[in-house]
């Protein structure tokens, strides 16, 4: 099972976000996690690899599941730590080879293109302090199966 770790930066009434060229679609820097390091320590390590920014003091905000299917076969499964953070040192990075960056108004993150499990967390973590856990379903195509969230949110 693949683990990865990102987070929402928000500075200025505004998010750091990718755009991936794969889909065009927005997420939250981030990535993969290492062998043998916390999830704090590979969210700061990513979000400077992708970002050139460095963390200062990110919280975790939310720990979900993602299941990946083509029809009723499980092709692919991972964990995601979603972190919050308002505060960073560091100069954005001029070039992303993940995706482009991009600060992006909170008021305006709701109506880009992005996975839908993605949006539920947004909408969680943009409006509670909560702890989000949360199991999300997709087909191949990223279509949303299923989701189940804790605490549920309409």
């Amino acid at each position: 099972m693949q683990r990865v770790a990102n987070c929402i930066l928000i500075n200025n009434n505004k998010i750091l976000l990718i755009k991936k060229p794969r889909r065009g679609w927005y997420a939250m820097p981030g990535g993969k996690m290492e062998q043998g390091e916390s999830i704090k320590e590979s969210v700061t390590r990513e979000y400077r690899e992708e970002t050139g920014l460095h963390l200062t003091e990110p919280q975790l905000a939310g720990s979900f599941t993602f299941t990946i299917f083509n029809d009723d076969d499980l092709v692919q499964e991972w964990m995601m730590f979603t972190f919050i953070c308002k505060e960073f040192e560091g100069k954005l990075a001029e070039y992303c080879s993940e995706g482009e960056l991009e600060w992006v108004a909170i008021d305006d993150v709701k109506d880009l293109p992005m996975a839908e499990g993605d949006r539920k967390i947004f909408e969680h973590v943009l409006s509670s302090d909560a702890m989000l856990f949360g199991s999300f379903a997709y087909t191949e195509d990223y279509n949303l199966i299923d989701l189940r969230l804790d605490p549920s949110r309409a």
